[in-house]
């Protein structure tokens, strides 16, 4: 048996996504197909779109919810009906796991890989390590964003840095990621935490998610502010964006050790670099700071996926308030991805394919 469904595909390097046809077959052991009921669009997609590296045919996306329709032989945490939580990190690698094995797809006719996971797309098959359960009486809409933005946000703060009650945090870069980073840090009882962004329409939005102080780095020195306002620097500074600009940034604005006595603070990369990035004079190893990266936020779907839809449900993770602009299907595709790159989504953005 086989599934057809629609899909936004990159076809051709340098110019607009295309909405067509796929064909999906039923899914083999280890595999689970899933109509979705809304995707988020990430920043990290603008990568896959603008490298002419990239595979093409290509699919994209990589947070979403949906409805279980079929589930391989293998498959046991998930059955036919399941609401469910597509995601880009696998929910239960061990060290010596296999990478689960990309799936298939049929397309103008002809069969290609699909990578690990898409969510550009009304349906989809992928490996079950990368499709979580979610309880019916949970809504759909909001949910979609757990799979990245919240599993990159929240987990850095939670599983790679460890935050504890009372440390400063800054971040630098408050879009969907950044205001998920601010949100862990309220909820881990950081204090007090600086947002840090080019935009004040940005910067007012993150106060509603924890911030206790903004700057605007176009009119302000960010890395004096943070110093000024920790009195020496932060604990932690998280940099949201990655780039030439912003992870020195952070390395400069955490704080200096004291020799023998304590260490620095940590300086935390949870955007994707797209080039070299030189670090500021001085930042090794005087100070005894740390320089870590945070991919997933060092997490455990299985355990942390409930964790960040309980704090969704008794309001401490406002995921829905998060959500800021939503497009009814893929149709709208490449308007998202212009507003996206041209700066225009205040928080995140999402398709919603059905209710």
């Amino acid at each position: 048996m086989s599934t057809k469904t629609r899909a936004a595909v990159k076809v051709e390097h340098g110019q607009p996504l295309v909405v067509e046809e796929l064909v999906l077959q039923d899914p083999q052991e280890s595999e689970v197909l899933v109509e979705l009921f809304a995707s988020g669009i990430c920043h990290s997609q603008l990568h896959q779109i603008h490298s002419p590296h990239s595979r093409m045919p290509g699919l994209l996306g990589h947070e979403a919810t949906g409805v279980v329709l079929k589930v391989g032989s293998e498959v046991t945490h998930l059955k036919e009906g399941d609401h469910c939580m597509v995601t880009w990190v696998p929910r239960d690698v061990k060290v010596d796991s296999p990478s689960p094995t990309p799936t298939r797809f049929e397309f103008r006719g002809k069969q290609y890989i699909g990578g690990a996971v898409y969510t550009w797309a009304e349906h989809v098959l992928v490996h079950e390590q990368m499709v979580l359960p979610l309880s019916k009486d949970v809504e759909t809409a909001a949910t979609a964003i757990v799979g990245c933005a919240t599993v990159t946000g929240v987990g850095a703060v939670m599983g790679t840095a460890n935050v504890q009650k009372d440390q400063s945090v800054a971040v630098i870069g408050v879009g969907g990621v950044g205001i998920n980073v601010i949100a862990g840090a309220k909820i881990a009882g950081a204090n007090p935490i600086i947002a840090v962004d080019l935009l004040d329409e940005k910067l007012d939005f993150a106060r509603e998610f924890g911030a206790t102080h903004t700057v605007n780095a176009k009119d302000t020195d960010a890395v004096e502010a943070i110093r000024e306002i920790t009195g020496g620097g932060a604990d932690f500074a998280f940099d949201a964006i990655g780039g030439p600009v912003t992870t020195p940034q952070i390395l400069a604005a955490v704080r200096y050790g004291r020799l023998g006595a304590t260490k620095g603070g940590v300086a935390v990369v949870v955007g994707i670099p797209q080039g070299p990035v030189t670090l500021p004079p001085g930042s090794y190893p005087m100070g005894e700071k740390s320089l870590i990266g945070s991919l997933g936020g060092s997490s455990h779907p299985d355990t942390d996926y409930p964790q960040y839809i309980d704090w969704y449900l008794n309001g401490e993770l406002p995921l829905d308030k998060m959500i800021t602009t939503i497009y009814p299907g893929l149709d709208d595709i490449n308007e998202g991805v212009r507003a996206l790159e041209n700066g225009e989504i205040r928080g995140r953005s999402i398709m919603v394919f059905r209710q």
